[in-house]
């Protein structure tokens, strides 16, 4: 273990910033789900289905960012931001080709997505009001959470919860202005909810090309900077980001798979989901945050040259991250009741059952997630391996986790509560093999060049 104060008080202090910058960011999709479910529960499931392709789209923007902060931080720890800009234009070429392609599909197919989540026309009634404003927004998430990926690669995190925080500020009033239909704006129910994220949306790009343009003087990005780049190091960029695209986008494919199977046990079930994946997203964002950080911390070590301060390092690390997910296990368990209180009446008795039982499993299954996922997504991905999530997830969620689910949902007929932890069990046994990567040592990898 590390003993120096000073480690632990930086380390704490990026951690935080970067789960207050998640925290802001599912906070918007919170306040949707929130606001949304006492105006209606049809209105909050339909929404909350929009949101698995929502989460796809930042499960690839996440990939997309994250090549640019493994090969942005080890060149920061050599001291060379040149190719900096660079790698940030190819980051920005892929994550801006896969919103591009996002946006033609939901705008062209808004019910036949939704249909595959769900069998209750009315909650996909709902969705499609929302996926037909909602899809205007896919462009300009992805070119400002990659440009503030970008930013992280150099310790710059302050800008990405500043963002963040005006979003959700804007969201909110918006929404209770639309949603509902106060203070002489239209009622506009899930349409509003959309509106209201557009126009956050619009805010964080703004505030974004306005630091980069009078705040930030290390990298000193300009649109021609971004535009016209290097292509060589296009192929530096696949490279380390192809493997994390793919873990991403199987990953997000396969959260849609799973709403999709508790969407078609009924409306209620729906519900349950939409309201227990938003409470884990907004009390797990200390360990994101701790990935994040760890990530970071790790590519700047390799970085500078440091190998041999590596094994404490990672000693350090893995103590936090189980200190953190016992904590947010306990968190969600103690407010489960508490978070019901705040939709009111209009949930059924059967779907706040049900949300109490998957808050129930994510208490546990939390504990798992953040040692393992930060272990993988931080300390194995931080140290250039970026192949070893991609292959672990392929496995475990497309022949073990879907099939069973599956299986378990429409073949032998199992209640809710099981279906929901055989999806998210995998959080707990894929400690195994993150724990045997860790002790091999072999994803320490130097991605930049000489």
């Amino acid at each position: 273990m590390i003993k120096e104060k000073a480690f632990y008080k930086s380390f704490m202090i990026l951690a935080l910033s970067l789960a207050l910058q998640n925290l802001l960011t599912y906070g918007v999709n919170m306040m949707d789900t929130v606001m949304l479910g006492r105006y209606s529960q049809d209105a909050m499931s339909g929404v909350s289905l929009c949101n698995q392709v929502q989460y796809l789209l930042q499960m690839l923007v996440v990939g997309a960012g994250e090549g640019a902060v493994v090969l942005g931080s080890q060149y920061w720890g050599k001291g060379r931001l040149e190719p900096i800009p660079h790698i940030i234009g190819a980051a920005l070429r892929f994550g801006g080709t896969m919103a591009v392609v996002m946006f033609a599909v939901v705008l062209a197919f808004p019910k036949q997505l939704l249909s595959l989540l769900s069998n209750d026309p009315a909650v996909i009634a709902e969705g499609a009001k929302y996926f037909q404003i909602i899809c205007f927004t896919y462009v300009i998430f992805t070119v400002t959470n990659i440009l503030v990926a970008s930013l992280r690669s150099i310790g710059i995190v302050r800008i990405g919860y500043i963002i963040s925080g005006s979003t959700l500020v804007i969201n909110v009033c918006l929404n209770y202005c639309l949603i509902y239909g106060r203070l002489g704006f239209p009622e506009l129910g899930v349409r509003g909810a959309a509106i209201a994220t557009l126009v956050s949306r619009c805010v964080e790009l703004l505030i974004v090309i306005w630091y980069l343009k009078y705040k930030e003087h290390r990298l000193n990005l300009t649109l021609q900077k971004l535009l016209h780049i290097d292509t060589s190091y296009i192929r530096d960029y696949t490279r380390v980001s192809f493997p994390v695209l793919i873990n991403q986008a199987l990953w997000g494919v396969a959260q849609m798979v799973q709403t999709g199977i508790l969407g078609h046990l009924g409306g209620n079930v729906t519900a349950a989901n939409a309201i227990a994946v938003q409470v884990f997203q907004v009390l797990s964002v200390v360990a994101y945050g701790a990935a994040s950080a760890a990530g970071i911390v790790v590519g700047r070590t390799i970085g500078e040259g440091g190998e041999k301060r590596l094994r404490p390092l990672v000693t350090t690390f893995q103590v936090l991250f189980i200190s953190i997910g016992l904590c947010t296990g306990f968190l969600i368990f103690i407010l489960r009741e508490p978070i019901l209180m705040i939709f009111g009446g209009t949930l059924t008795e059967t779907a706040r059952g049900l949300a109490m039982q998957f808050m129930l499993v994510l208490s546990v299954t939390t504990i798992g997630t953040a040692y393992q996922m930060a272990c993988d997504n931080g300390i194995i991905r931080g140290g250039g391996d970026t192949s070893f999530s991609a292959k672990m997830n392929l496995v475990s969620m497309w022949l073990i986790i879907v099939p069973f689910s599956a299986m378990a949902a429409f073949w032998w007929k199992c209640p809710p509560v099981i279906v929901f932890f055989l999806l998210k069990w995998d959080q707990l046994y894929k400690t195994i093999p993150v724990v045997i990567r860790l002790r091999s040592w072999k994803w320490v990898k130097k991605v930049t060049r000489a």
